[in-house]
């Protein structure tokens, strides 16, 4: 069956409509930054055993940061149609919400290339909310992540965009 595709919104569509990566080998080289957040929302008590460091499996921030860049630089491999990407930096940081009960999750990712870096940074903060609940769940099987979204982007022909 062959698909018209006629919207440029679609650019990961040839015209057949198959899945398609974008070529990029056009495209200018520039700096390239995103930033992207989302949240955990768990019980006061699960909160204030991370917080405290008193959870019976260690620091349970070091191990979701890591897990959270490791993630960035494997975005390729768990996304189809990314393209692999020399990262110049991957951040990941946590604030604490004793008022929500939750844990924002913030990450940032860099290069330059020729294609944004939006995707990491959202597999960065999924995959640290998904191991902060890994190591957490046995106390807290009812957690909750949520938000996830960017927050800007940099770089590239559109230039700077901010979530509202």
């Amino acid at each position: 069956m062959t698909v018209q595709n006629d919207s440029p919104t679609l650019s990961h569509l040839n015209q057949q409509g198959e899945a398609n990566m974008v070529d990029v080998t056009e495209k200018a080289m520039s700096s390239r930054t995103a930033t992207a957040q989302g949240f955990i929302k768990m019980t006061a008590e699960t909160l204030a055993l991370i917080t405290t460091g008193k959870h019976k499996k260690g620091d349970v921030f070091a191990v979701a940061r890591i897990a959270g860049i490791q993630a960035a630089k494997k975005c390729s491999d768990l996304i189809p149609l990314c393209h692999p990407l020399m990262l110049t930096k991957v951040q990941v940081d946590f604030e604490t919400d004793a008022n929500n009960n939750q844990i924002k999750v913030i990450s940032l990712c860099r290069l330059t290339g020729q294609t944004g870096v939006e995707m990491e940074a959202l597999t960065a903060v999924s995959i640290a909310c998904l191991t902060l609940f890994d190591m957490c769940k046995a106390a807290d099987p009812a957690m909750e992540i949520h938000g996830i979204k960017v927050l800007t982007k940099e770089g590239g022909k559109s230039g700077h965009w901010q979530a509202n």
